[in-house]
């Protein structure tokens, strides 16, 4: 048996993905440090209650509630217990005392990620996340790595499980926005408060991730546009299907170019997407990460975005590129956010809309319509008209519009809302992906 140096790992956190992680651990040692060439050793898992129920059966005495010293006699530390504090803590204690920190939590690294990488430059560590931003699917590294290299102009993600199992089951079932969620709560796939995951702020921060790595350019989190999806109905669904679209939530990260300014859009809402593009096709609590760069294309990355096991196998990926980096010596891999591009706001993206009016059935309503739409510089480009009712009949207007601006958008649709032949702006959704 070949003979390794030995290297300490502390692990921060037992939920889903930590106890997987040191059973992986625990099982695959051999393997693991024939990958690494280092032998890996568990050392401790740091946890709040040491007789909380855990999803997979652990040796007692690995277990702690002394996260600190476990800290300082580690050479990797994994930190799994997500939120901002005590990991925040955690992981510069972990950085300080000259350990790589391999970490999972998008929170942090949403809104903290620059200090934590700052610290590690200065004492010559890394901080791995493959985990962070699309669970099992590698996108980190082809971000930082493969494509360093290259010029991304655009990311489209599918990045939150959730709610790609919630608009999938709207789409395919014709179910309602409340009964599916109550069914993803009760498989698990939500949280008894869905908050984070439907009104978008899990999307949001993982898109403030990819944006930082695609484009070198530290992107705070209140620099993300973000929309949910509980406004999203089971009639703007089949509405968005007879146009030949599915609705899911996308995180978008794109490049600007306006008077040979560059500058960055990093977004997330509910879009239409169209059913030929591969996006369309991520079904279930599935994620895909779509990437289009100026030499390499187009590249798509599909896989569960979620669960213990699966999330767990990107976590140990990254332990033993620590190892790797520890064997080999020198210092770590810091994090390039030199190109230093603006976050614009939304009102600068350019795209397609969809609006769906509520009107009266009268004549000229069509006409008012369209020239409220033009005087906004928004221009027509498909209607649908459908009648409800009998004795006061009224119509429906899907509208397709022409690529604009999202400020003029804005106020067109202020000025629909305003009008008084409109009765109701029902919806506005965006078209990404054509």
């Amino acid at each position: 048996m070949t003979e390794y140096r030995r290297l300490r790992v502390a692990l921060l956190g037992a939920g889903a993905v930590g106890s997987q992680v040191a059973a992986l651990l625990l099982r695959h040692g051999d393997e693991l440090a024939d990958r690494a060439g280092a032998s890996l050793e568990l050392a401790g898992i740091a946890v709040r209650n040491l007789d909380a129920p855990r999803d997979v059966d652990l040796p007692k005495e690995l277990f702690t509630t002394d996260a600190e010293s476990l800290i300082l006699g580690a050479d990797i530390v994994i930190e799994l217990i997500g939120g901002i504090e005590p990991a925040r803590t955690n992981i510069l204690q972990a950085i300080g005392s000259g350990a790589d920190v391999v970490t999972a939590n998008k929170a942090l690294l949403a809104t903290h990620g620059p200090e934590l990488f700052e610290a590690a430059d200065r004492v010559g560590a890394s901080v791995y996340y493959e985990a962070a931003a699309a669970g099992a699917i590698p996108i980190i590294r082809p971000l930082r790595d493969s494509l360093a290299g290259d010029r991304v102009v655009r990311i489209m993600g599918i990045v939150n499980g959730t709610t790609n199992y919630i608009l999938d089951r709207m789409d395919t079932e014709g179910a309602d926005f409340a009964d599916v969620l109550a069914d993803a709560q009760r498989l698990g796939y939500a949280e008894a408060d869905p908050t984070a995951d439907v009104e978008g702020y899990d999307a949001a921060q993982k898109a403030a991730i990819l944006a930082s790595l695609a484009f070198h350019t530290a992107v705070p989190l209140d620099a993300v546009y973000r929309e949910g999806i509980t406004s999203i109905t089971a009639s703007m669904i089949e509405e968005a299907r007879a146009a030949g679209f599915v609705i899911k939530l996308l995180a978008v990260c794109e490049r600007l170019e306006a008077n040979g300014d560059e500058s960055i859009s990093v977004r997330v809402y509910p879009a239409l997407v169209p059913k030929t593009h591969p996006l369309a096709a991520v079904h279930g609590a599935n994620n895909a990460v779509f990437v289009e760069a100026e030499a390499a294309g187009s590249l798509m990355f599909y896989g569960a975005g979620a669960g213990g096991v699966q999330t767990a196998s990107a976590v140990l990926g990254d332990v033993v590129s620590a190892a790797r980096r520890h064997i080999a010596g020198g210092v770590g891999v810091g994090e390039s956010t030199r190109a230093n591009l603006p976050v614009v706001p939304i009102g600068h993206v350019t795209t397609r809309y969809q609006i769906t009016l509520e009107v009266a059935d009268a004549p000229g309503v069509l006409a008012t319509v369209a020239g409220t739409l033009s005087d906004g510089g928004v221009s027509v480009a498909t209607v649908v008209q459908t009648v409800e009712g009998e004795a006061e009949p009224t119509a429906r207007l899907i509208i397709g519009t022409h690529r604009a601006t999202e400020s003029a958008l804005s106020a067109t649709v202020d000025a629909l809302a305003d009008s008084s032949v409109v009765e109701r702006v029902v919806s506005v959704l965006r078209v990404e992906g054509e």
